[in-house]
């Protein structure tokens, strides 16, 4: 989650070979927190990682036109899931 409270929004991130759109999630909190010092982010902004229903993050991923990427804690990819 960035910049979590008020103004918190997922953390998109952007798969550049191959030009796609994604939401990194994860099964368990701790492959979460090993993947997130990995990912692209802004110094500016702050991040956490949080639970999340799965259908609140399909809804958003949809309104936004992402996917969404099942990671491991290392970053690979487990599944990619088209809401």
């Amino acid at each position: 989650m960035q910049n979590p409270g008020a103004d918190e929004q997922f953390l998109g991130q952007l798969d550049e070979e191959k030009n796609e759109a994604f939401i990194p999630a994860f099964y368990d909190k701790e492959a979460a927190q090993q993947c997130l010092i990995q990912m692209k982010t802004e110094q500016t902004n702050k991040y956490e990682v949080q639970a999340i229903c799965f259908d609140e993050l399909a809804k958003d991923a949809v309104k936004n036109n992402f996917m969404i990427f099942m990671l491991t804690g290392d970053g690979k990819i487990i599944k990619k899931l088209a809401p």
